[in-house]
């Protein structure tokens, strides 16, 4: 009788489908720290802010919008070196809800609800500021559920489709969310909101905010928009004249970016129903009378 040989243990393991990847792209990964890095740096600015020193809630504004435009250059980075991974998208992601969802809600409460005053009715003062909470809590969870949207479908269809051969958002991206906050503070220069019945305006504004990033409508994504080809002429002194109204006018001219681009999808989405509307349905064909 001849015994079979006995099994060695690494054989008795069960088979990996796949094995870790070591190592990942550093280029794109260097932007994406930056990103977090400014998201970080903003929650520490606003946690410093008080009425007297209201300059840090400036510096927080700055700093998002500066993460703004690192994390829109990771990715353009990525693709353009082939350096596209799921690790790099994963980073993006856990880096956003930093940046964009927990940095801003925090700016957004501390600047508008939380050094409220509103002398003889202490009550609708501390209402004011629990709703402030809830309104934040609402703009970072609709900012999370925004990105794990994006992170799980595949080709998304917006509800109000564009022009064939545009790349568009699928409800608005959460760094658009987040630099309609900063650009607001950056707007005010910082100055906590006053007087205080313009906090209820700001409340609202941040649930239309995070109703946004989860709804279906269009918004532009520029990705179709390629710097390396060729372009008019005219192109690139709108780019220059965009930039030097941002360094020398960057309150003015970054809110009414940040503000025109919300708007944009909503326009859209009432002119596409409008259209849709005085569209005139099939016409109506009667059925032949038996003979």
């Amino acid at each position: 009788m001849t015994l079979e040989p006995k099994r060695r243990w690494e054989d008795q393991m069960p088979v990996r489908k796949g094995r870790m990847r070591k190592g990942m792209y550093i280029l794109p990964s260097l932007f994406t720290a930056a990103n977090s890095g400014a998201g970080y740096y903003a929650i520490a600015q606003t946690l410093q802010a008080s009425p007297t020193e209201s300059w840090h809630f400036d510096f927080a504004a700055k700093a998002i919008g500066v993460a703004v435009v690192a994390d829109g250059l990771d990715g353009r980075i990525a693709r353009m070196t082939n350096t596209t991974s799921d690790f790099g998208r994963e980073f993006d992601s856990l880096a956003d809800v930093i940046t964009f969802g927990a940095a801003p809600a925090i700016l957004a409460w501390m600047w508008g609800f939380r050094f409220l005053s509103i002398p003889g009715n202490p009550d609708l003062q501390t209402r004011l500021i629990q709703l402030g909470l809830v309104a934040t809590f609402i703009f970072l969870v609709a900012g999370a559920s925004r990105l794990a949207r994006f992170n799980i479908q595949v080709n998304p269809q917006p509800s109000n489709p564009g022009r064939p051969g545009r790349k568009y958002f699928v409800g608005m991206p959460i760094p658009a969310g987040a630099g309609v906050i900063a650009a607001i503070v950056h707007f005010g220069k910082g100055d906590p909101l006053d007087p205080w019945w313009l906090a209820p305006f700001w409340l609202a504004g941040l649930v239309v905010v995070g109703l946004l990033m989860v709804s279906t409508w269009r918004f532009y994504s520029f990705k179709d928009l390629n710097l390396s080809n060729r372009h008019p002429f005219q192109m690139f002194i709108l780019i220059c004249g965009i930039g030097a109204l941002i360094w020398f006018y960057s309150q003015w001219a970054l809110f009414i970016v940040a503000i025109s681009y919300m708007i944009s999808g909503i326009f859209t989405r009432f002119s596409y129903s409008w259209r849709r509307r005085r569209e005139p349905g099939p016409a109506y064909k009667e059925a032949p009378e038996p003979r």
